[in-house]
């Protein structure tokens, strides 16, 4: 169990100008920003970040949509970070989410679910350093 994990606002959820709603409710859930940033990626990086479902069907689609606009990454810390992260932002289809999470308020579809939010301690301290440097994180 580790502190740490890592989150993107996706896409979707920064045209839709949710970014302070996302941010307020992490907040509230007790999470600390120890790094943050506003970017545009790339396809090529989108790519790279998402090269373990590089074989799964909707890889395509996926890293198309991540590059089609800016996204905000962050490394949150808290007790039991993934975990906690993963209960807060719901299921992936957002019809399936619970009440109050952040893709039941946010997500419009499976494919555009508002954040991105690590699936275990070791795939969150790789997707942070993707995204970060040490200097970067406090």
């Amino acid at each position: 169990m580790s502190n740490r994990t890592f989150t993107m606002i996706k896409p979707d959820a920064v045209r839709a100008g949710n970014i302070g709603n996302i941010l307020q409710m992490v907040n509230q859930a007790g999470f600390r920003i120890v790094a943050m940033k506003y970017l545009h990626i790339t396809k090529n990086q989108a790519e790279k970040f998402y090269e373990v479902h590089k074989e799964r069907p909707f890889y395509g689609e996926l890293t198309e949509f991540m590059s089609s606009g800016p996204i905000v990454a962050a490394i949150l810390e808290k007790d039991n970070a993934v975990a906690d992260f993963r209960k807060l932002i719901g299921a992936t289809n957002p019809a399936q989410a619970e009440e109050g999470t952040i893709r039941k308020l946010y997500a419009a579809s499976v494919g555009e679910n508002a954040v991105h939010g690590s699936d275990s301690d070791e795939n969150a301290a790789i997707e942070g350093r993707f995204f970060f440097s040490g200097l970067e994180q406090f």
